[in-house]
């Protein structure tokens, strides 16, 4: 990157600013039983509980705003459902048009989420190179920018803000984090987390579902290494490779990915479910899973982070995951 980590961070620390009050402060949340489970205690940032439903409000909102003041009428998003659900809640805040290109199998919670907001809905394929070559044609024809899911350095400033706000409140409540984790799809996320952390001595942790582990390949061989994503419940995190910014800012932040299958991810759904009794998303229970992955400390005074990512699911993907014994998890993620 031409700008330094330190520069960088302070786009994220301006964003919090920016944001305050125009996005909700989630809580923090502790289970006695999870922080058991994980030998250290764990601090959970419900951003299920955000507007939107998802972390991504902060990115989009901080992107469609400064595209709003810049004179735009208009805006463009791709994704997996979160992100174009946030931009087109921006957009519908600045009085922006908006038009989101979804996969065919987009989970119908987050299709119908979109067009509540207003936004003009187009689907395109199952992959992100159709949606990305579908969204760069109808920006081409409208002339509105696209605003990128995770390859946007305001995108990842704002998703940033989520991970500072957990530090900090860590920080106020007398246990400071020793680690951070954060669910993988194209990389925003956790690139952000890693600006946030930076300086800090905090140990950032990407978390990806087997199959889905772009970051891991990519980090191994030190380029970006595209995958053909696996079936997975985690549908926010199936990016066919981790973008091309976030892979720059994570490369020499990160300390390490963990692969999660998706009876790893169904078991931390639970758990946040049954033990915390908020609901996320399987895409955002799985930085949980990470985290019970992770090894333990040298004592259980060890604090970790997870920022919750999301909470957009399907109601019939709920019933299925809480069910004695779910089978078939995969079959059912390709539709969620």
């Amino acid at each position: 990157m031409s700008r330094t980590v330190g520069q960088v961070r302070a786009d994220v620390e301006e964003a919090s600013r920016w944001l305050a009050g125009r996005v909700v402060r989630t809580p923090v949340l502790r289970s006695p039983v999870i922080d058991e489970l994980a030998g250290a205690r764990v601090l959970l940032k419900a951003e299920n509980l955000q507007n939107g439903g998802s972390y991504k409000m902060r990115g989009a909102l901080r992107a469609v705003g400064r595209l709003a003041a810049a004179g735009h009428s208009g805006v463009i998003a791709q994704s997996t459902g979160n992100h174009a659900v946030a931009v087109a809640l921006a957009a519908r805040q600045h009085g922006l048009a908006a038009t989101v290109v979804l996969p065919v199998d987009a989970a119908p919670t987050k299709v119908d989420r979109a067009r509540a907001a207003g936004a003009r809905v187009v689907f395109a394929g199952t992959g992100v190179e159709e949606r990305v070559a579908v969204a760069n044609g109808l920006s081409d024809e409208s002339g509105h920018p696209v605003i990128d899911a995770y390859d946007h350095p305001d995108v990842i400033a704002g998703q940033g803000t989520a991970s500072l706000e957990l530090i900090e409140e860590a920080e106020r409540a007398g246990t400071p984090l020793d680690a951070l984790v954060v669910p993988v799809g194209g990389g925003g996320g956790v690139a952000g987390a890693c600006l946030a952390a930076a300086g800090s001595g905090i140990e950032v942790y990407g978390v990806e579902p087997v199959g889905c582990d772009s970051l891991a390949r990519s980090l191994a061989a030190g380029v970006r290494v595209p995958v053909v994503s696996a079936p997975t419940i985690a549908d926010g995190l199936r990016p066919s490779c981790v973008g091309e910014l976030p892979f720059a800012i994570v490369r020499d932040a990160l300390r390490g990915v963990v692969r999660v299958d998706d009876d790893e991810i169904a078991a931390a759904f639970r758990l946040i479910l049954t033990e915390l009794k908020v609901l996320a998303e399987p895409s955002g229970a799985a930085g949980l899973a990470g985290a019970l992955r992770l090894p333990p400390g040298k004592d259980r005074r060890r604090t970790i982070g997870v920022v919750l990512t999301g909470g957009n699911v399907e109601a019939a993907l709920v019933a299925r995951l809480m069910a004695p014994r779910s089978v078939d998890l995969a079959g059912e993620g390709a539709a969620a």
